[in-house]
């Protein structure tokens, strides 16, 4: 992995934010926007990722961003039910909920594949990590 200078430059956080941003797009109007329950639901299960990748990343240690990304990926893992969910009561059109399961699936691999970079460092900060806020 090169060397990452801010979070948002990780596949994860832009496929997180992609999916997030895509969801809260999806809610703002339509059956969604007057089932409050639903909509802060999915909005909460897609918010949560990229929060936890920024936030782990700000903690410079790799032991602790590492728990950051677990708790992003157990979201993502999240997210399907809701749009699934969304699927069977027909607020979502096919082609939406297949983008994003698409996304979904794709920023689940990038937030695996940075946990196991970041487990794979043993606590320590790799050379070249910027550790300076």
């Amino acid at each position: 992995m090169t060397a990452v200078q801010k979070f948002e430059d990780l596949d994860a956080y832009q496929l997180s934010r992609e999916l997030r941003d895509t969801i809260f797009s999806l809610t703002e109007t339509g059956p969604t926007s007057t089932n409050i329950t639903f909509r802060d639901q999915i909005r909460q299960s897609s918010s949560s990722p990229p929060a936890n990748i920024a936030e782990g990343f700000g903690r410079f240690k790799p032991r602790e961003f590492a728990h950051f990304t677990r708790i992003a990926r157990a979201s993502l893992l999240e997210t399907p039910n809701h749009i699934e969910d969304a699927s069977k009561k027909k607020y979502f059109s096919e082609k939406d909920c297949a983008k994003l399961f698409e996304l979904q699936v794709r920023a689940t691999k990038a937030a695996t594949g940075l946990l196991r970079y970041l487990d794979s460092c043993r606590g320590k900060a790799p050379t070249g990590w910027n550790v300076e806020p």
